[in-house]
């Protein structure tokens, strides 16, 4: 592909200069411009890719395409012997450039999007994996990692910018995959990393408070996940998959209808997708599914009525994208727990010990509302670990916890990523709620002290939670990343306390 075949693909203001030659690459980051590549200077949230235009350009970039007028204007008077482009909105021309380099792979691929405050991630494990038992070869991205036609790959961000999605749906289709399923954050919406993807079905799971430190109020959150369903910033998916039981699921499904969508509505009690009744088991759930195609009774192996919810979406979702309802009763027993979600750290010892990614008080609410269920009529106690991170929304602090609070019989507050500020200012915020609770609480800043507090002193038939970083592998703290795996910190303290065992 040469320069005038690339810029034919993306909206623009204006062109000028000149470039020769085959275009080798299209990149964001000048660090990883090589020559012949095109480079996309564009504006972003923390710095302006029009700032490194120079170091893209001696790397030996063949074309600039920039959404400054005034980077334009300096690259046709000093720089003639490289094509430049004027664009309005720089992520939209990443997104245009990007699926004509990689030739289209969103024309090849199937997608599926999720989005939510909680409940992504095993959503769309579950999708890919009922889409894969069905026979189809997928590309997954979001948060624990990426799957490429069945590698599996470390995930850099849950909705990576257009370029890097695009390659990887590239490579997926090389390899046979016909599905992508994706978490879509509310960032990625609202900065329009989603761009030139046509999300055939549209998943919303929930929404609760969260990233409030990047949308300043509910509303704009809100308003970034609305634009995944209504039309005004992306195409309208052709079905969209709502939680019938969430207070924005009636705005939210005449915005998608208005759109032109399918909507289809899941819920427990709720919704024409739902769980007519279910009964939870210590390794996951009955449920007696009732739906528009069909209705049957189906054993699930996610635990908590929250992955209830979580397991109709997929269904729901699997379904829209054409895998037949008796084929996805017989897949659901097949689904596997996601890694640090509701995962169990097993040495042997005679209480449960849980790891899980729950880190807004929404999330907190459901996990220890789970663990209630799990020691119901047993006398046993609920232990929560968890923390909240640096740098992040400091309004729910508090909130969470109140809501560890409330669902615990002994709350230890700690460290969860505290990244620049100082732990014990973060642990100040958070105490408020532990006393409105009146719960027995304590303050432990470091959060390996934390867990081994809570595993020395849990006796038999106690449930012991450990949230917040969940399949996470590190703490980012001001003076660095070091590695902390929760799971495998708990499993080592537990053998020093005498349990033998594997996990």
């Amino acid at each position: 592909m040469n320069w005038n075949e690339l810029i034919a693909e993306v909206s623009h203001l204006g062109a000028g200069g000149g470039a020769d030659g085959a275009i080798t690459g299209v990149e964001y980051d000048s660090r990883k411009v090589k020559r012949g590549a095109v480079f996309v200077a564009m504006k972003g949230t923390e710095t302006d890719g029009n700032r490194y235009v120079a170091k893209a350009m001696s790397a030996g970039a063949l074309g600039i395409i920039t959404d400054s007028a005034a980077t334009f204007d300096h690259l046709l008077v000093y720089s003639p012997g490289v094509g430049v482009l004027e664009v309005e909105h720089g992520r939209r021309a990443l997104a245009e450039a990007s699926a004509a380099f990689f030739g289209h792979p969103e024309r090849k691929l199937a997608a599926t999007g999720i989005t939510g405050t909680n409940g992504k991630t095993t959503t769309a494990f579950s999708i890919e994996a009922l889409l894969n038992a069905a026979g189809r070869g997928s590309v997954l991205v979001g948060t624990i990692e990426y799957h490429v036609a069945g590698e599996v790959r470390q995930s850099i961000h849950t909705t990576p910018e257009s370029r890097d999605l695009f390659a990887l749906m590239a490579e997926g289709a090389e390899r046979g995959a016909t599905e992508l399923v994706t978490e879509v954050s509310s960032h990625a919406l609202d900065q329009g990393r989603a761009a030139g993807i046509g999300f055939d079905v549209a998943v919303f799971t929930n929404f609760t408070r969260d990233h409030l430190d990047y949308h300043g109020t509910m509303e704009k959150y809100f308003a970034a996940k609305k634009l995944m369903f209504d039309g005004s910033a992306y195409p309208a998916p052709r079905v969209a998959v709502i939680n019938a039981q969430d207070e924005r699921a009636k705005q939210l499904a005449a915005a998608a209808r208005r759109a032109g969508a399918e909507v289809r509505q899941y819920g427990i009690g709720a919704g024409e997708w739902r769980a007519a009744s279910h009964r939870l088991t210590p390794g996951g759930a009955v449920i007696e599914l009732e739906t528009p195609v069909g209705s049957a009774e189906i054993v699930s192996r996610l635990a908590g009525e929250v992955n209830v919810l979580n397991l109709l979406a997929a269904f729901t979702a699997a379904h829209a994208r054409g895998v037949s309802f008796d084929d996805l009763v017989r897949f659901v027993p097949q689904l596997e727990p996601v890694p640090g979600r509701f995962q169990p750290v097993d040495a042997g010892q005679p209480f449960s010990v849980i790891v899980d990614y729950a880190h807004t008080d929404d999330a907190l609410r459901n996990l220890t509302r789970l663990a209630r269920q799990m020691i119901a009529g047993s006398g046993g106690r609920v232990v929560t670990v968890f923390g909240c991170g640096g740098d992040r929304d400091r309004t729910k602090r508090p909130k969470m916890g109140l809501a560890a609070g409330e669902g615990s019989d002994l709350a230890i507050a700690t460290s969860d990523n505290p990244r620049s500020e100082e732990p014990s200012a973060i642990l100040a915020e958070i105490e408020p709620g532990l006393k409105a609770s009146g719960v027995k609480y304590t303050i432990e800043a470091d959060r390996a002290a934390g867990i081994r507090t809570a595993l020395a002193g849990a006796v038999s038939g106690d449930v012991v939670l450990i949230a917040g970083k969940g399949h996470e592998r590190e703490q980012i703290l001001s003076t660095g990343t070091v590695p902390f795996d929760d799971a495998k910190i708990a499993l080592e303290i537990l053998h020093e306390l005498g349990y033998g065992g594997g996990q």
